[in-house]
This record gives structure tokens, C-alpha cells and sequence, in this order.
């Protein structure tokens, strides 16, 4: 019942039909272009394991090489996964809707999902998908890839591993450090458990109209957050930071010795996370993209602050349980966690 509230077929459908197909390309290049990530994913893996020290072990979880539809479905099963406790609480609170609410209410919902999968699925290179069973999964968007890579006049090779060295270094980490991934769907249960609904309706879409109008304002998350939302919000976008930005590290770490031209990736790569046009950096902002690039940055700050000062070794116990990730305010700050963590 509480999945119907929104419509998640209408969502793919329209978010396909917005994220477009991509580059044009032929069936050999496209062909040729799948087969080098997937390559570049496995030699990444002895590449990640040999620099952080993490080793995934048994628990792999597989690598998949998308287009930007086939990226939508897993991310609206990954937003129905998510958003189930939070509907069921609204539901607890107000009672199910009624067929004719619960109709069109569901669509309208559904489209508006559907219009963010859509404007992500252009964005994104790759990502691990910690909510497909068993352990996850690593999706890398082929046609994304090829998209920068031509756009940045980067040697496509590179760049391709490039890429792989960030998300297989995601993947390392969710599949070595196995309490991770529980962890992450506990702080998602307790913010379902802080929904409000009354507030969430009546001040909501108000909160976001006047953003979008006044190209001002916080993120849709901090709109809509209480005290205690942000608290939880707080911890995740520590635990965030901490993943980003270690993959940031391993990725210019490793990248000097196998990719050649990974100095001018970087510096064209960086450049072009600023965003482009305004309406372009108002939707960055309303979504939380702005906060996520701060994430890389922040958290790869961490990361080499801690590697520089304690070495990687202990950089580790960072993985060893949940008590020794780094808060929000310690990621600003590496030397009060290396105090907390290592006395």
C-alpha cells in the first residue's frame, strides 16, 4: 500500500524521457566503451585494496554498466526502498488516503520524482547502489562517461579508469566494511521515524516555491528539516564526506602511476563540478548538489589530513565500527577525530 503513494512507473517513465538517451554512438563503440569500464573496474579493485588496505573479501558485490534508463529504475527501487518507512509513518499519522487522493496524488508525486531521476541521470558517472540484495551493487553510466570524457577532450581511456578508480573504491568500501551498509538503512529509519506530517504538507512546498523564486535557500533537505531531521542529516552527510572524499584520495593517489593524463582530468574535472548556467546551479543547490561537491572536497581533506598525520594504518580504524566515524564537525576538524579515535 504504501509504495502506491507514488507512482514509480510514471517516475521512470518520465525521468527516461527527460535524461534523454545520450551521445550518439555506434553498436561498436558503445560495445567497446562497456567492455573497457568493466575492465577498468576489475583492475581497479587490486588498485584500491593495495593503496587503502581494504580487501573486499568474499563480499563482492557485482558491477553493472548502465545507460541513463536502466540507471533510473534501480534509483526509483532505491527511492522506494527508502521512502517506504517515511510514507508509512505519514500514513500512521493521517490515515491512508482515499482511492481518488491516493490517484492522483501518486502521479503527481510520481512525475515529480520522475523529473529529478531525470535531471540526475545526466549527471551521474557512477554510483554503488547499497540497496540491491545481497550486498549491493556498482552501476557505472556508460553513456555519461563518454559524454565528459568528450566534453573535457580527455583521453578516453583514462579518463574511463579514471573513473572506475572512484567508484570501485565505493564499492571496496561497502563490501570490506560490511556494517556499513546496515548502518546507512538505520539513519534512514530514524529519520522516517522524525516525518512530521502536517508540518511536511502545510510548509513544504511554500519553503521550496520561494527558493526556486528567489534562487536562495538551502537544499530541499534542509527546507524541510527539524532540529532533530538535521541531527540525523548531520550524521549522514558525515559518513558521506568520509566516503566521497576517501575515494577522491585513492583515486588522485593511485591515478598518477597508472593514468597519464590524470593531472589534466583533474583539473578540467574539478572546473566542471561548478555547474553551468544559472538554472542549472539553482537545481544544484535545491537538490543538494552544492553539498555534495562540498562532501568531495571536505572529506578528501579529512582523508589526507588523518593519512598525513597518523599514516594509513590507522587512518583505518575509521572502518572498524560505527562509533569511529567521523562526525560532521570532526571531518572540519581531523585532529580532534585522530584525538577521539587514537587518544
Amino acid at each position: 500500500m504504501t509504495t502506491e503513494m507514488v507512482d514509480w512507473g510514471l517516475a521512470v517513465s518520465i525521468g527516461s524521457r527527460l535524461a534523454g538517451a545520450g551521445p550518439e554512438v555506434s553498436a561498436s563503440e558503445a560495445a567497446a566503451t562497456v567492455a573497457e569500464l568493466r575492465a577498468g573496474a576489475e583492475r581497479s579493485t587490486a588498485y584500491v585494496r593495495d593503496y587503502t588496505g581494504l580487501d573486499a573479501g568474499a563480499l563482492t558485490a557485482p558491477v553493472v554498466v548502465v545507460d541513463r534508463p536502466a540507471w533510473i529504475q534501480a534509483n526509483a527501487e532505491g527511492f522506494a526502498q527508502i521512502l517506504t518507512p517515511v510514507i508509512a509513518k505519514v500514513t500512521e499519522k493521517k490515515g491512508p488516503p482515499g482511492p481518488i487522493s491516493l490517484a492522483v496524488g501518486s502521479r503527481i508525486t510520481g512525475a515529480e520524482v520522475g523529473g529529478l531521476l531525470g535531471f540526475m541521470a545526466s549527471k551521474v558517472l557512477g554510483q554503488f547502489d547499497p540497496f540491491h540484495e545481497p550486498h549491493g551493487r556498482l552501476l557505472l553510466v556508460a553513456p555519461n562517461v563518454m559524454h565528459i570524457e568528450r566534453e573535457l577532450h580527455a583521453d578516453p581511456t583514462d579518463f574511463r579508469l579514471w573513473v572506475c578508480l572512484h567508484e570501485e573504491t565505493h564499492r571496496v568500501q561497502f563490501t570490506a566494511v560490511p556494517w556499513m551498509r546496515e548502518h546507512l538503512f538505520d539513519q534512514f529509519g530514524a529519520l522516517a521515524e522524525t516525518v512530521e506530517p502536517q508540518r511536511f504538507l502545510d510548509e513544504g512546498l511554500q519553503r521550496i516555491g520561494d527558493a526556486i523564486k528567489n534562487r536562495s535557500g538551502g537544499s530541499l533537505i534542509e527546507l524541510l528539516g527539524t532540529p532533530e531531521q538535521k541531527e540525523i542529516l548531520d550524521r549522514v552527510t558525515g559518513i558521506m564526506s568520509l566516503l566521497e572524499g576517501h575515494a577522491d584520495v585513492v583515486m588522485d593517489g593511485v591515478g598518477p602511476e597508472v593514468i597519464p593524463s590524470v593531472r589534466s582530468i583533474r583539473a578540467k574535472f574539478t572546473e566542471r563540478r561548478q555547474g553551468v548556467g544559472t538554472l542549472d546551479r539553482v537545481l544544484r543547490k535545491l537538490l543538494g548538489l552544492e553539498a555534495k561537491m562540498a562532501q568531495y572536497r571536505d572529506g578528501a581533506s579529512f582523508v589526507r589530513a588523518v593519512v598525513d598525520k597518523v599514516g594509513m594504518d590507522d587512518f583505518n580504524a575509521v572502518w572498524a565500527k560505527a562509533d569511529n566515524l567521523p562526525t560532521l564537525a570532526e571531518i572540519h576538524d581531523p585532529d580532534s577525530w585522530v584525538a577521539r579515535v587514537h587518544g
